[in-house]
Order: C-alpha cells, then structure tokens, then sequence
C-alpha cells in the first residue's frame, strides 16, 4: 500500500479472511445486474477456473465501492473548483466567513482517509510494523505536497523550475493530509480496546480514546485560537527593483478572528516563517481588498495594511482541526465494520450526521463562524455532517442499490484520485506538454489549443 492509496483508499486492503465482516450478500459487491459492465467486480470464480487469481486473492473482500464513487465526486469537483472558480464566485473559496462548494473538497478528501483507515486497521498483528509504514506512508505524502505545492513548479505559463528553499511553501494540501493521516492511523493503531460492538452505545465505549482524542485536539485549537495574544506585526512585499515595500499590522487583541489578527496566523508566521507561507491569501477577495469583491482585482485606494500579507490556508493550528475531520470519518470507518445490515449502517450514521449539521448552525449562529481559512469548530462540523450524509445516500445508491454503471466514471477517478490530482489539479500534464515548442517558448501545444503561454 504505497502513497497512491492513501487519498485512493486502503478499503479492500488488510482484511481476515476468515472472519471478515465484509459479506458479499451485504452489498460490498452488488449481485443487482445493473451494477454489470465496466466497473462491476469481475467473476471471482471464472477467473481462478481460468487461472487469473490465486485462491487467496479470490478470498479477499472486493472494494467498497460507494467510497470510490465518493472519492471520484471529491476529485471531479475540485477540478472544477480550479477550472471554473475564477469566473463562478459560487463555486471559489470564500472569502473569509462563510462556506461554499468549493470549501468542501478538503474535507471531502480528509473524512474519505478517515474511513479508509477504519477499513485498513481492522486487523493489526503487529502494531510496531503497522506504525512504521504509516509514518513512511504519511512522510512520502508529505514530500510530495513539498514538491508539488512548495514552489517547485512555476506553473503553466513558465517552462523554468526551481524554488529557494528560504521561501519553499512548507505547508500544503498533501502535506495536510499527510498529517492527518498518520495521526488518524496511529489513533486507530494504538488506541482500541477489545469491547464486543452490538449498538451504537457499545461503539463509542470501544473507541471511546479516539473520541476523547478528538475532544482534547478541539479544546486545544479552541483555547489556542481564543486565548492567544496576537501582537503588532510587520512584512514586507519584494518589488521587481529589487527594493521592498514594508508594512505595519496594527493587532494587540485576543480571540479576534478577522484575517489580520488571528492566532492561526500568528503561529504559522512564527514557527513556519512568513516566507514560508502562501503567497496569494484567500482574503485578498475580500471586500477590504479587492474592488472586484468577491474575485481577485486591484486594492482600494484604502485597503488595510494586511491584504497583501502572506496567509497559509493550511496552516498548522487549522491542521489540529483538519485531524478532526479525518477521526469522525474514522468512526465511521468504524460502522462499516461493526455492522452487517444497510439498515444498521445507514441508522448508526444518521446519528451523528444530524448532531453535527445541527452543531454547526448553533455555533455558526452564535457567533463561531464558519470559516475554511481558520478550520473553525463550526466548520469542521457542517463539512463533517455533509460528508457522513453524502457518503449514507452513495452508499445507498451504489452499494445497496447496484447503481454503479451511471457512476463509472466517478468510481475510476476515485480509484485513481492521487494520479489525477497530481497531473491535472498541479499542472504537471500542462506544464509537461508546454515543454515541447517549436522555435520559441510560447510555439507550444499549449498555445495551439488556445491557452496562451
């Protein structure tokens, strides 16, 4: 299991085959003839009678594939999210306060690792060995993050490459989940007992140092983000003369979650370095600091100090809570392999889904805004509470009522999500093509198909 399967998935991975939970009765592969055709699972027995698998292979659970299918939809709307959330305000990040569609692909993907772990772990004979490959799975996710998204590439519109390491992009979206992942993995490693699951209640006692894990790492962020004194800051923006701009941040507040004065940022800035930071900050569209609110545009004649400042939506406080998101997706990781029935399933994950969708709004309404940039208690829980009821009706869909050929495609993305997210969300195929010109620089494929170098 290498670092394609991590957003891709480990669900069909580590099983025992002699008590496995995963019955194909159950729905895992669906006998309905309208799951039939390019991605239903292949005939078990035709295919050792026709020597293409051993019969161990034969023994292990086929995949789950209402993850794939949720994995695929993740991957299709963050393409469109890059693609189109320029000229779509509905679909681009927000500004600040405030959730959109396109703020749901991170979550999307850190609920997914969630759940794929709780497939992954269910039989742990060596927890030594188990660990070790986590933290090698997690650090090979991490440096490719680095490499993708620290700087490296110059993008489509510049065939050189290259990055200063004093100003290398240390944290990212690969590096976030490769955080997660290994948090959320030695949790489910280390942290279980041997209490026998048959309600929702005996669930939560079995897991319950995950729960209170995922408790602590919340009052953690909380008190951080709350409690912490933000001070006057100053950056600096280089020129093209090679002279710097300067500029004073006036703060000396605590608690304040406006983009200027927050303890998210403040901690990037002094553990990771301002130079170490996202250089193109998501509340440069806010209304302060664009006139073309809510897409990018010039600054006001009287924007505020901060608008140009380096900002890390990735960020390391917001990453406390973004390991949250993958512990709920672990839980309900969790139900899948505790609970035989649809019915049970589906049940055990309304539960939670309903608690934190009405969590969200309650905390949303009394001031705890949602809010992507800052990874806030309220966000986390309305994007956790979509995904749980997301992945409930897929499933339902897909597993249980055999609807997998109208989803082919989104399951094949699923299946393949790293790849994709590598070669079309960072470029690289774009910027691979660009390479080859006729001439000059700017006589490259890319400029054929209308996409100017």
């Amino acid at each position: 299991m290498g670092k394609y399967e991590l957003i891709q998935g480990d669900d069909g991975g580590a099983s025992d085959h002699g008590k496995d939970l995963y019955v194909l009765e159950e729905g895992y592969a669906s006998k309905d003839p309208r799951s039939s055709g390019g991605c239903a699972a292949p005939d078990t027995q035709k295919t050792i009678r026709d020597g293409g698998f051993s019969p161990a292979d034969a023994a292990r659970p086929p995949r789950l594939a209402s993850l794939d299918v949720f994995r695929g939809i993740t991957v299709a709307l963050m393409i469109l999210v890059d693609d189109a959330g320029g000229f779509c305000s509905a679909i681009n990040h927000s500004p600040w306060n405030g959730i959109t569609v396109a703020d749901f692909v991170m979550p999307f993907f850190l609920f997914i690792v969630g759940v794929s772990l709780g497939l992954t772990y269910k039989r742990v004979p060596n927890r030594i060995s188990a660990t070790r490959k986590a933290l090698l799975r997690a650090l090979k996710l991490f440096i490719t993050g680095l490499l993708l998204q620290g700087g490296y590439f110059h993008g489509i519109h510049n065939l050189t490459f290259g990055v200063d390491l004093l100003h290398i992009r240390l944290m990212g979206v690969l590096q976030r989940i490769g955080i997660a992942y290994l948090l959320t993995a030695l949790c489910e490693i280390w942290n279980t007992s041997n209490v026998l699951v048959d309600s929702g209640y005996s669930l939560m006692k079995k897991y319950r140092m995950q729960l209170i894990i995922g408790s602590l790492l919340t009052a953690t962020y909380m008190c951080l983000l709350y409690g912490l004194f933000v001070p006057d800051w100053d950056y600096q923006i280089p020129l093209q003369d090679g002279m710097s701009s300067f500029y004073s941040v006036k703060c000396g507040v605590r608690g304040d979650t406006s983009p200027a004065c927050n303890a998210v940022g403040m901690i990037d800035r002094r553990i990771l370095g301002i130079d170490h930071l996202y250089k193109r900050p998501v509340y440069g569209r806010t209304k302060q600091c664009s006139i073309n609110y809510p897409y990018n545009g010039p600054l006001p004649s009287d924007a505020p100090s901060w608008c140009e400042a380096p900002f890390d939506p990735e960020g390391l406080l917001s990453t406390i809570m973004a390991i949250v998101t993958s512990l709920i997706g672990l839980q309900f990781g969790h139900v899948l392999l505790h609970f035989k029935h649809h019915r049970d399933r589906i049940f055990q994950w309304m539960i939670p889904t309903f608690w934190l969708l009405a969590l969200a709004f309650s905390l949303d309404f009394c001031g705890m805004h949602m809010n992507k940039a800052l990874y806030t208690v309220s966000y986390t829980c309305i994007t956790a509470g979509v995904s749980g009821l997301l992945l409930a009706g897929i499933y339902l869909l897909v597993d249980v009522y055999g609807y997998r050929r109208p989803l082919c495609a989104m399951e094949w993305m699923g299946k393949n999500a790293l790849v994709i997210y590598v070669v079309v969300a960072c470029n690289i195929f774009p910027i691979f093509i660009q390479g080859f010109y006729w001439k000059k620089p700017n006589n490259n494929m890319l400029s054929l198909i209308g996409i100017k170098s």
